[in-house]
């Protein structure tokens, strides 16, 4: 190759690279954008106008002020371009984009109880993952992390205090959790049960403790599709207190699952695992493990939880897996490949477990004693 070849070479390299460090360094722009839409109210306007709207239509729907108008058309067009909204163009006589609703904006529609509904509204969710004081500001704080000796978590190094102490502390914060489990929760355990044959992953139960359960969402939803089990939530005073009745369908408990988790055929964990390093998660599948009886008498604990290399493996869920695994990083917690699940069963005294990949990139995972 000569030296003008790699002279050329040099440059396209150079300017790809230039290129991408734009592009990376301005990935919170677009997570800012999405909270903003949101809390403007952004795709509920769009629902409410019969699924189409033009910028003029969506700042008068949302209030933006008039003033704003032309910001409003640049947010817009970056939302379309990052496919949270699709768009016609105009046609001929037309001045306006129309904007229209995608798989994305779709579940993030709030629509306060109109006809017709929309399933689910997963904004709790999105304010929560992009909450600036307490998520997006955590990792203004990463390089300080990695640098300290000490055993603090990243979330307690960046804010001084543990998360659940925090949601223990802060009325708002805990709501906020708390809302986006249950939102969560109602998508997942819907698709669980209606197609992901949920009769088998809970056939022969007649028990199950929901450790960690938040609201009772998932519980619930098990108790009206097999009545027959008994339904308990375990969690901490602060999430218990805030539970709804349930008119005896499922039964709260306060407990710390450290300690003690009460006797069911099956023990169901979702999302518990991503919060805890190894060591804290062996601990916590002993305890579920006391509580269960043995294998041949139906006990089995029922996890829900990324599976690394499990699932679809499009760019956007394995990105959206290894970018979790980050985000836990707050907690001291991590996405795990199987091998990793495999050696905490084993330390914990499991014989076995099976995994389905079962929605997004999640998996269950039945782990037997």
């Amino acid at each position: 190759m000569s030296s003008s070849q790699q002279e050329e070479v040099s440059t396209k390299d150079l300017h790809q690279g230039y290129v991408e460090i734009w592009h990376h360094g301005l990935f919170h722009i677009k997570s800012s954008a999405l909270l903003c839409a949101v809390g403007l109210g952004i795709p509920s306007a769009i629902y409410r106008l019969g699924g189409a709207a033009t910028t003029s239509d969506i700042a008068t729907e949302t209030g933006v002020h008039h003033s704003k108008l032309s910001y409003l058309r640049r947010l817009m067009r970056m939302l379309r371009f990052c496919g949270i909204f699709t768009a016609d163009e105009p046609s001929e006589g037309e001045d306006e984009t129309i904007y229209r609703l995608t798989p994305v904006s779709q579940v993030l529609v709030d629509d306060q109880g109109k006809v017709p509904s929309t399933p689910y509204d997963m904004s709790p969710l999105l304010r929560v993952i992009v909450r600036p004081s307490t998520a997006v500001s955590t990792f203004f704080s990463l390089e300080r992390w990695f640098r300290d000796a000490g055993d603090k978590t990243l979330f307690e190094v960046a804010h001084g205090v543990h998360p659940w102490t925090l949601t223990k502390n802060d009325a708002s914060y805990n709501k906020a959790v708390n809302d986006s489990m249950v939102m969560d929760s109602s998508l997942f355990m819907d698709i669980m049960l209606k197609e992901v044959g949920g009769t088998d992953i809970f056939r022969g139960l007649t028990s199950l403790v929901d450790v960690g359960g938040g609201l009772g969402v998932a519980a619930m939803a098990i108790a009206m599709a097999f009545p027959h089990i008994k339904c308990t939530v375990l969690d901490l005073e602060q999430v218990i207190s805030q539970a709804p009745s349930s008119d005896g369908t499922v039964e709260f408990i306060v407990g710390d699952m450290f300690e003690y988790i009460p006797p069911a055929d099956a023990v169901f964990l979702k999302l518990i695992f991503d919060c805890w390093d190894d060591d804290d998660s062996v601990k916590i599948l002993r305890q579920c493990k006391r509580a269960i009886p043995a294998r041949d008498a139906g006990g089995k604990v029922i996890i829900v939880n990324c599976v690394l290399g499990y699932g679809p493996q499009d760019n956007v869920s394995m990105e959206t897996q290894v970018l979790f695994d980050v985000y836990m990083m707050r907690y001291g917690g991590a996405q795990r490949e199987e091998h990793e699940w495999k050696r905490i069963f084993s330390e914990a005294g499991f014989s076995d477990y099976n995994i389905t990949p079962i929605f997004g990139f999640q998996s269950i995972i039945e782990v037997f004693p």
